[in-house]
């Protein structure tokens, strides 16, 4: 399994008024924007994550982990016995994905492109 894509996700109160603040400060460029999360990026694909309530979790995430083998990150977490908080799941975005929390306590989204 290899790591393709790595992205911190600030929880925000208002998506709009956080991707302004971001882009404007920092030069960014939305680079997604489903209404609920937008992701930002530089020219050299760094990446920011603006969330407000995640979609079909029922929590949101710290971080976005994208990997080329979702499947077996989720096999690798189950045998780890950590503490699953959301599903592997098919999201109709097109990701597959399933949240895992570290012992931080941190939530870990974990998702590969379908």
């Amino acid at each position: 399994m290899e790591i393709e894509r790595i992205t911190p996700i600030l929880t925000v109160e208002d998506l709009a008024t956080a991707t302004t603040e971001h882009t404007g400060l920092l030069g960014m460029r939305v680079v997604m924007d489903m209404g609920w999360i937008a992701f930002l990026a530089d020219g050299a694909g760094h990446q920011i994550g603006l969330m407000t309530t995640d979609a079909t979790a029922s929590v949101n995430p710290d971080v976005s982990i994208f990997v080329d083998d979702v499947e077996a990150a989720h096999a690798a977490a189950v045998a780890a016995d950590v503490e699953i908080v959301h599903p592997l799941s098919t999201e109709e975005w097109g990701v597959r994905r399933f949240f895992y929390r570290d012992s931080s306590g941190r939530v870990i989204n974990v998702g590969s492109h379908t």
